[in-house]
């Protein structure tokens, strides 16, 4: 598609009102403060605005999964689930995503000894009730908990045998566990015919990026910014047309650019989007845990903008975002053409 030679910025207002993908979004990243209140309130247990800053704070990495364990320690069961969900998908209605694969952390249910199944009808029922919006999901596991409970997370995707779980990814910390270790989890979901992705090179390396593509079969990757440390693994993924889910300021908040750069601070002018992208990469843009930083995918394509992305390029990047999916051919040009109607609606097609 030949996009317009737009000159002047886009408004904040228009990239808001522009239709969007989003393809790396945590459902559980996405409860807000208050509603974190509302929750522990449900379960009677008091927690004050005051309480809930900290864990919204920037910090390190570390830092960062404390703080998902702790504010996800309030989803309890089926209705909490519902509640996040539906206010989740009103959020992404607002700013115009008519797609969206959400990953929803069945390893963390498990592991509190909750009913994924339940979990999960709950929620996708509630997200349902939300019009002009569809949603399909990625169930994820969490990869230093090891390969067992990995594989367990894999099974029951597979046993669901829902048309709304689109995928299979991992998440959590990549260097808490060697890649090749998961080989028999990924090849058991590729036997299912389930669309593989993983979390690497967040904080990881360029060779953790390519192990994911070389012994997993991962189709995307989730942040993958360690590659700009390495141009033959760029090169790699741009031949292999592997596209990166990349969340600018979660690199930030959570230090993994600082630490990709080796610097004790990085700024939107350090990330490598606009890099990635004009070097031939496969890129697409998210805010993978968009209450926690304080952000949203229309937010993103606002910092796009200020990192030196053009009008075109931005155009380009959400366009990107509906052929990365992992839709049915058929309903990914039904959402192109969505998507085309829509941009060229406000002059930027």
């Amino acid at each position: 598609m030949i996009h317009k030679m737009l000159t002047k910025p886009i408004s904040k207002a228009l990239l808001s009102a522009m239709p969007k993908a989003e393809l790396h979004v945590h459902l559980e990243g996405s409860i807000e403060p208050a509603t974190v209140v509302e929750l522990a309130a449900r379960h009677d247990v008091t927690v004050t605005p005051e309480d809930t800053a900290p864990r919204y704070a920037p910090g390190n990495f570390d830092q960062f999964i404390e703080n998902f364990i702790w504010i996800t320690a309030f989803l309890q069961g089926p209705e909490d689930y519902a509640l996040i969900a539906k206010r989740f998908a009103e959020s992404l209605q607002r700013q115009n995503v008519l797609y969206a694969e959400v990953t929803l952390s069945i390893g963390v249910m498990i592991r509190r000894n909750q009913d994924p199944a339940a979990n999960f009808d709950a929620l996708r029922n509630a997200a349902a009730e939300v019009p002009g919006l569809q949603l399909k999901y990625i169930f994820d596991a969490v990869r230093q908990w090891g390969a067992a409970p990995a594989m367990e997370v894999a099974r029951i995707a597979a046993e669901l045998r829902s048309p709304d779980i689109i995928a299979y990814g991992i998440g959590g910390d990549e260097l808490g566990l060697p890649t090749v270790d998961l080989r028999p989890v990924y090849d058991y979901v590729a036997g299912q015919g389930m669309h593989r992705l993983i979390h690497a090179g967040e904080i990881g390396g360029p060779e953790i990026v390519r192990e994911s593509v070389e012994l997993l079969g991962a189709e995307r990757i989730g942040h993958g910014i360690g590659v700009m440390r390495d141009e033959r693994t760029m090169d790699f993924l741009a031949a292999r047309n592997i596209p990166l889910e990349v969340c600018p300021t979660s690199n930030l908040r959570t230090g993994a650019l600082a630490r990709q750069i080796g610097r004790p601070k990085a700024g939107y002018e350090h990330h490598p989007l606009a890099t990635f992208l004009r070097r031939g990469l496969p890129v697409n843009l998210s805010s993978d845990d968009p209450a926690m930083f304080e952000t949203t995918v229309s937010d993103e394509y606002c910092h796009a903008q200020r990192m030196g992305l053009t009008p075109g390029e931005l155009v380009q990047l959400a366009e990107a975002s509906f052929h990365h999916s992992f839709l049915p051919p058929n309903e990914k040009t039904a959402m192109l053409e969505k998507f085309h109607t829509g941009v060229a609606a406000l002059g930027l097609l």
